[in-house]
Parts: structure tokens; C-alpha cells; sequence
């Protein structure tokens, strides 16, 4: 029978240090299990468009972003009530036109991952 590469053949366990990191998982659950909705809504790429066309400007009507992406309002709207239901976005509405904007609870991850994109010409490349 041949051993698997992915096979862990330890001397000993530090029962210590694991029960220290599955504590420590614990404690940080539910910020764990906010930030993979976050990062699953930001991994469609129409989505992650819009995050960094909102981070860039602050706020953007749904015109607006449609224009920018060449896409129905229909079609964007549908992507911001995702993000909206997600708790990424907030919108207010002035008049009749209804402006988005990131949430600020989420601004400390986003704002470091969208501004880095364009200090990036691509990060294609660099696979």
C-alpha cells in the first residue's frame, strides 16, 4: 500500500498549541464567517467592479455604474441588491435617484484590497 503526498506523519502532537488555535477560531467565528459572505459577493467580478468603481468615487446612482459597465440598469440592479442584502453597500436616495456607497463596516477590508488594484497593472501577470 503506498502512502498518499498528503499524508502528516507527526512524531507528536502539541495537544497545547492546537487547542490554543482551535480557541482561538472560536473567538474569531463569527468575523470569519462575515468576511467569506464579503469576500463571496466580491468574487463575482461584475460585483467586484462595482466596489471598485464605489470605492473610487464614494457613491454612484445605478445609471451611472450601468453606464460605466455597459450593462442594462436591470441587470446592475440586481448586482447591488446582492451587495445591498450582503450588508457591503448602503444607498439613499436623493430625489428620484437612488446613490450607493460601500458600507463602512466592511470599508477596512475593501478599501486595502480595491486601492491596491491600481497600483496593479495586472495581476495576471504575476501568476
Amino acid at each position: 500500500m503506498s502512502k498518499k503526498a498528503t499524508d502528516c506523519i507527526r512524531v507528536y502532537a502539541d495537544t497545547t498549541h492546537i487547542e490554543q488555535c482551535q480557541r482561538r477560531l472560536v473567538q474569531v467565528e463569527p468575523a470569519l464567517q462575515s468576511l467569506a459572505s464579503l469576500l463571496a459577493l466580491a468574487g463575482n467580478e461584475v460585483r467586484l467592479k462595482i466596489l471598485f468603481l464605489l470605492a473610487q468615487e464614494q457613491q454612484l446612482c445605478v445609471c451611472d455604474i450601468a453606464d460605466v459597465l455597459q450593462m442594462t440598469v436591470s441587470a446592475v440592479s440586481q448586482h447591488l441588491r446582492k451587495l445591498k442584502d450582503g450588508g457591503v453597500l448602503h444607498a439613499h436616495k436623493v430625489g428620484q435617484t437612488v446613490f450607493y456607497a460601500l458600507s463602512q463596516p466592511h470599508l477596512p477590508v475593501l478599501q486595502p484590497l480595491l486601492m491596491g488594484l491600481t497600483a496593479t497593472p495586472s495581476l495576471q501577470s504575476t501568476l
